[in-house]
């Protein structure tokens, strides 16, 4: 049963990491076609889109091959499962000076203009991954799991797995009290405060200005995307930080129970683009032309094919 549970998983987990790489290529593809990266906020997606790309790239086929399957160094094992801790961590960031940056494009909309550059921006997105870099590989410094390496003796590799090298210490106490759930109120808090400012300002605008009106309606639409995104961010990973808890806690979670936690985690990375899709019309109008290139592509190819060509010919013989 566990191993028709773990070929399940596998599966799933591919499935998943063509989804993320195809659907977050498209996404990064469209923000830059649109011309939109001179925009703070299309930027930060845009920097989003690379971390749920090497989700699909590099966490999942790595989740697949060290979950117990693969003999590597303590220090090997301890590195990789940092860099799939990095990914996430990264994707949080950028969350919430996503959820910073609209929140001040709303409260000082002049002043932003002038002082949100794109070199200011990139600094921005630069600064996000430095810190999730230092806040990921903290593990490497000392906060492992010395029990495991105990247990190694005089072997120089063992069996890699995640939850043996990284201790649950630090995957409660830091990563989902501190650099998880800790982000995820901050946001909540900035959206509501976005959305009030938003009906407060529409409700001004209404007897002064219809250019003001029309600018405060178009933010509170994309904030309320971007506040989606956040929400399927969270019930996405919440689900396995919580089952650590409960590990760390006492309780007893099976490993089917976790190979769930870990879908749903990765499946948020596979999901953003189809949300980009539906609810920011420049990112969709840029999947369309990029559809119509394609079709284009492939009927232009259709029709200068051989077999087509020979076709034409027997339908038409007076030509030839």
């Amino acid at each position: 049963m566990a191993s028709v549970a773990r070929a399940v998983y596998v599966v799933l987990e591919l499935l998943i990491a063509v989804m993320c790489c195809l659907g977050n290529l498209l996404a990064i593809w469209a923000v830059r076609a649109s011309g939109s990266l001179q925009k703070p906020t299309f930027c930060f997606m845009a920097s989003l889109a690379v971390a749920d790309f090497l989700v699909g790239a590099v966490a999942i086929p790595v989740a697949v091959l060290l979950d117990g399957q693969v003999r590597t160094s303590f220090d090997s094992c301890l590195f990789v499962s940092c860099v799939m801790v990095l990914l996430v961590q990264a994707s949080i960031l950028m969350l919430l000076v996503i959820a910073v940056d609209r929140h001040l494009c709303v409260q000082m909309p002049l002043r932003y203009k002038r002082s949100f550059t794109q070199r200011r921006c990139w600094a921005v997105v630069g600064a996000c991954w430095l810190l999730a870099f230092a806040f990921s590989f903290t593990p490497m410094f000392g906060w492992y799991n010395r029990q495991t390496l105990a247990k190694m003796g005089n072997s120089t590799t063992s069996v890699c797995s995640y939850l043996d090298v990284i201790p649950l210490t630090y995957l409660v106490y830091f990563q989902f009290f501190g650099c998880t759930l800790l982000p995820l109120l901050v946001m909540c808090a900035l959206y509501v405060h976005v959305f009030r400012s938003i009906s407060k300002r529409l409700q001004r605008s209404q007897a002064r200005a219809a250019e003001s009106h029309a600018y405060y309606a178009k933010e509170r639409k994309l904030a309320k995307s971007l506040l989606l995104v956040v929400v399927l961010f969270a019930i996405g990973l919440l689900p396995l930080s919580l089952m650590h808890c409960v590990a760390f806690f006492g309780g007893d979670v099976s490993q089917d129970v976790f190979y769930v936690g870990i879908l749903l985690m990765h499946a948020n990375s596979a999901v953003n683009p189809v949300m980009y899709a539906f609810k920011v019309p420049k990112i969709r109008s840029a999947y369309l032309r990029a559809w119509r290139k394609c079709a284009l592509c492939w009927r232009q190819g259709v029709s200068q094919s051989p077999d087509s060509m020979d076709f034409r010919t027997r339908s038409n013989p007076s030509k030839t």
